[in-house]
């Protein structure tokens, strides 16, 4: 195809301001199904996976391509989480224009200031589309006054404070060059489509630059496995031609220049949600290759007579990890399908080849540490390798410092929590505990925008608290502000832990007993061990309880009214993101496909004891001096 009639864009925004509803809406217009056709009655038709349908975000950043009045429009939806910054950074990268969707209450949010500053520093020619312009608080004035600020305190050079806005209605599928009159509420009536933002993406945005005459050249942003086809590299190509059973030379993105041969096997381009095998691909487009064994996310794919790599892709530093391990739990192999210390090596190193925002290294003494931007990243990571049937173990979440001159530096980030005007004291309060630094309040129709500096070690924890405590009713982003000196501050405040005492299966009636110590994990008929983690305690202290012990039996006959009903309280939901939160450094999340289970390192009470023993000794002798 002529590289004239290629248009490369990437939709930014943050989660849930309308970015997939709108891809929704072109895919459904561009007439790629047929009425009948499944997809016309979905949505969130290209965030396909489970755990993104469950929990309404894009966490893989995806293309498609539409043909709109012979322009082939290849159109990248990118994460709006900044958990995924990554996925954003890799993939801005193949377009030359971006759609920034804002929400017309809410207004530019932490994460659309993030990506958006990494658009315009790779030059890309933004849109700007304010959607759900018929909501009931929606301020459109305000969010284009907004959006107008951002881009002058962002904006590399001026002409990019020259920018088309539209106004939409994207679940509806229409947009509007100008605001439309009368009431706002009812603009999703109003006559239209999404053909004015189509113009105005062939007209405004600039076609693919580069040379098509000239030797080939392309960068790998995506990897994909097919069992047929074998692994598949997914990238733009900026120089020249791709042709089946062509030589290449891959050279590596990390810098260290190392290069490989390969063979162009086939050659595939986007067509609606699809790959279409072509016979060849020129300059600008995204294609994906197969033939090539290679897995240099970042890399450069060259002609072999002229071997020139294209700069590597900048991805922000993690700010948390967490220790896997295969599961040493007295229920070890009983509940996954890959339960081995090797297989769960296997999966994280194929999670290292294919995802560049992690960063997966060896621990000293056996196990993985996984460090990614956020809970929620990892947490997906977990979810996922969970789903896929694999059993494991993890430790708690901890900080990745920096080290400049030989000294410690922490993550300090800028929180922004949206909330009623009513929970504003409650979100303080909370905020307050976890040594957070007040910066703004705004309050508008009675939804309040609280704005804190906080270090990321204090955030673990604070999404589920603050759910409860405002009954749903906070939405909370944040994003890396700066590193400060570690101080070796405190860890957040945490009670006690109910610890089972012997193993075996839960009894009603022992539980009904322990519930007035503290608040249970378990129910009753749940099988337990030594070790694990029943429960929490009123109290600051650890605490063992035996949760197998069963009703003495007696020879005295009892009265029918002396017997008594266990009225147990409902267990604490034990969800993912509540564990890695909520264990401490002397205790272990235990993941199967089944349950999630929290134990003590140390399983018996001799052990922790010893081992309780053993830290204070070494403080000790760390206090004194002596090795």
């Amino acid at each position: 195809m002529n590289d004239n009639k290629i248009r490369n864009i990437a939709i930014i925004a943050h989660v849930d301001h309308g970015k997939t509803t709108l891809v929704d809406g072109f895919l459904k217009q561009a007439k790629l199904f047929r009425d009948n056709e499944e997809e016309m009655q979905q949505e969130q038709i290209l965030d396909s996976g489970e755990l993104e349908r469950e929990k309404g975000i894009t966490i893989k950043a995806k293309n498609i391509a539409i043909d709109f009045k012979g322009y082939k429009i290849n159109i990248i939806d990118t994460p709006g989480h900044s958990d995924f910054s990554g996925e954003v950074e890799r993939t801005l990268n193949m377009a030359d224009g971006c759609l920034l969707v804002i929400d017309a209450q809410e207004g530019p949010m932490p994460q659309t200031e993030f990506v958006l500053q990494k658009a315009l520093e790779l030059e890309l020619k933004p849109i700007v589309v304010i959607n759900k312009i018929d909501k009931k608080f929606a301020n459109v004035k305000k969010s284009e006054d907004k959006v107008i600020d951002l881009f002058l305190k962002l904006a590399q050079h001026e002409s990019q404070l020259d920018f088309p806005i539209f106004y939409a209605v994207a679940r509806k599928g229409k947009v509007f060059t100008k605001l439309p009159e009368g009431d706002l509420l009812l603009a999703g009536e109003l006559p239209g489509d999404l053909s004015p933002l189509l113009e105005k993406i062939v007209e405004y945005v600039p076609a693919p630059a580069g040379d098509q005459d000239g030797a080939f050249q392309m960068q790998i942003n995506a990897l994909d496995y097919d069992e047929h086809l074998g692994r598949i590299l997914i990238g733009r190509i900026y120089r020249g031609m791709a042709k089946p059973n062509m030589a290449v030379t891959i050279i590596s993105g990390d810098g260290t220049q190392t290069k490989s041969n390969g063979r162009i096997k086939s050659i595939m381009v986007r067509l609606g949600l699809n790959w279409k095998e072509v016979p060849s691909a020129s300059q600008g487009d995204i294609v994906a290759l197969t033939g090539i064994d290679s897995k240099a996310i970042g890399g450069t794919i060259t002609d072999p007579a002229v071997v020139e790599a294209l700069p590597g892709l900048k991805i922000s530093p993690p700010a948390v990890k967490i220790k896997f391990e295969a599961n040493t739990s007295p229920f070890a192999g009983k509940e996954g399908k890959f339960v081995t210390a090797t297989q769960l090596e296997q999966r994280l190193e194929q999670e290292k080849e294919n995802n560049i925002s992690l960063v997966i290294t060896k621990a000293d003494g056996g196990g993985y540490f996984v460090a990614g931007r956020g809970e929620l990243q990892l947490s997906i990571l977990i979810e996922t390798l969970r789903r896929e049937g694999y059993e494991f173990q993890v430790r708690k979440p901890q900080i990745v410092f920096k080290i400049v001159d030989g000294k410690k530096y922490e993550p300090k980030e800028r929180l922004i929590i949206d909330t009623q005007e009513k929970y504003i004291g409650t979100v303080t309060e909370g905020l307050n505990k976890r040594k957070a630094e007040l910066v703004n309040i705004e309050t508008e129709n009675g939804q309040s925008r609280i704005t804190f500096n906080i270090l990321t070690r204090h955030l673990f924890g604070l999404r589920s608290q603050l759910l409860s405590a405002t009954k749903g009713n906070a939405i909370l982003n944040s994003y890396i502000l700066d590193y400060v000196p570690y101080d070796g501050g405190s860890e957040v405040y945490r009670k006690g832990v109910l610890i089972a005492s012997e193993g075996g299966v839960a009894m009603g009636y022992a539980l009904n007993t322990i519930q007035e110590r503290g608040d249970l994990f378990i129910s009753p008929s749940e099988n337990v061990y030594e070790g694990m983690i029943v429960g929490i305690n009123k109290y600051d202290q650890d605490m063992e309880v035996n949760a197998c012990k069963a009703r003495q039996k007696s020879g005295v006959r009892i009265k029918h009214d002396e017997i008594t009903q266990t009225a147990l309280k409902p267990p604490i939901d034990l969800t993912l993101e509540f564990a890695l939160v909520f264990i401490a450094k002397d205790e272990i999340a235990e993941i199967t496909p089944q349950n999630i289970r929290l134990r003590k390192v140390y399983l018996t009470k001799n052990q922790r004891v010893w081992a309780q023993r053993d830290r204070l000794t070494a403080f000790a002798k760390s206090q004194m001096g002596i090795n």
